[in-house]
């Protein structure tokens, strides 16, 4: 079976580029499974993860971020050239491959490839919520968005709650959760380092102004703890410079190899995202034996934690509530010892065992 992944580009230490790569390397080791990667901004970025050297990458070089030197009516003129351009390069390449099933995730791609496909069977995998933005603009995007989407031979949630939103525009909509990075080591957090963590891209998504909110006002009873911050994005700095200025014992870091080793030297996970399609980081850090805080928001934390048992799910946006169980939390070593344990055998579930057989069975299904 030839299978071709679609992406803009493996540039970037995301959990969307790690789950993509997994699955590729996984489906790379089946005998019969030819897998193909098809960027179109690659260029000289390297991969961060370490691909299959059987599995074939192809770089179409468009540079879509190109058309952004220009504005107006020029800026226009660039994009459906590079539209254009795009389409005649990918519709010679799906020619030479002769594929048996395409995978994208960006409605851009779909767009493309249901002009296309022809009779392949094309499949989305939705690695954002379904959501409906305030602004017109932006509603009548993802309303264009997802009307093309619904065309697609299926869609590919990540948690129930999400699914039954996608059903709404799709008739074909499988819920498959990530496969997750477990802890497969004898490293586990006793529990004991009074170290909270928070791993994730810096954006407005993950909550990080609403976290050194909370932090501020746990940090008063306990100044003995601190708060280890990992990730990249476009408002890093701004966060640095903020945590700097707070003296709250906030430490800011770039991504690290090694995670694995952060979360078994911390205690607590804290996840304040305003809407989290799953959360990786959220089942890695529990497979390592860490408790997780985290907001109630659409979809993912709900679905992976079960609260009061191997974490905690506070109502989204309350940051007083979130402070509160922070505190209780903090100051619990048993509890935290409790939580531990259970979280550890609790997300067993997202092991590539148990998720991998659930993606050849829709293969199955759509390649008749």
């Amino acid at each position: 079976m030839k299978i071709v992944y679609l992406y803009d580009s493996l540039a970037i230490w995301g959990g969307i580029e790690r789950v993509l790569i997994d699955k590729m390397n996984y489906f790379a080791d089946i005998d019969g499974y030819d897998i193909y990667i098809i960027t179109a901004n690659q260029g000289n970025h390297p991969i961060p993860y370490d691909l299959d050297d059987s599995i074939t990458h192809i770089d179409l070089k468009i540079g879509f971020h190109n058309k952004y030197r220009y504005s107006g009516v020029k800026r226009l003129r660039e994009g459906i050239r590079l539209i254009n351009q795009y389409h005649s390069s990918l519709k010679n390449l799906l020619k030479d491959i002769s594929p048996d099933l395409l995978i994208c995730t960006t409605a851009q791609d779909v767009y493309s490839l249901l002009k296309l496909k022809g009779n392949i069977p094309l499949i989305v995998e939705a690695h954002s919520n379904f959501i409906h933005p305030d602004k017109f603009w932006s509603r009548m995007k993802m309303l264009i968005n997802n009307y093309w989407i619904g065309k697609a031979d299926a869609v590919v949630t990540l948690t129930e709650g999400d699914a039954k939103k996608w059903r709404t525009v799709c008739n074909n909509v499988y819920v498959i959760p990530n496969i997750v990075h477990l802890n497969n080591t004898n490293r586990f957090t006793d529990c004991k380092s009074k170290r909270a963590i928070f791993v994730g891209r810096f954006t407005y998504q993950k909550g990080i102004a609403d976290l050194f909110e909370i932090w501020q006002t746990v940090y008063k009873k306990h100044k003995d703890w601190s708060l280890d911050l990992y990730g990249e994005g476009e408002l890093w700095d701004e966060y640095k410079g903020m945590a700097e200025r707070l003296d709250a014992n906030i430490n800011i870091h770039k991504p690290v190899a090694d995670i694995f080793k952060e979360y078994t030297s911390s205690s607590i996970l804290l996840v304040t995202s305003l809407f989290e399609p799953f959360g990786l980081v959220i089942a890695e850090a529990m497979s390592c034996g860490l408790p997780v805080i985290a907001y109630d928001c659409p979809y993912g934390p709900s679905e992976i934690i079960s609260h009061q048992v191997d974490g905690i799910l506070v109502p989204r946006k309350n940051k007083e509530a979130f402070a509160k169980h922070l505190d209780s939390v903090m100051s619990d070593y048993d509890m935290r010892l409790r939580m531990s344990e259970v979280a550890r055998k609790s997300v067993q579930r997202y092991s590539v065992e148990s998720i991998m057989p659930k993606w050849l069975s829709v293969f199955k299904s759509l390649c008749k």
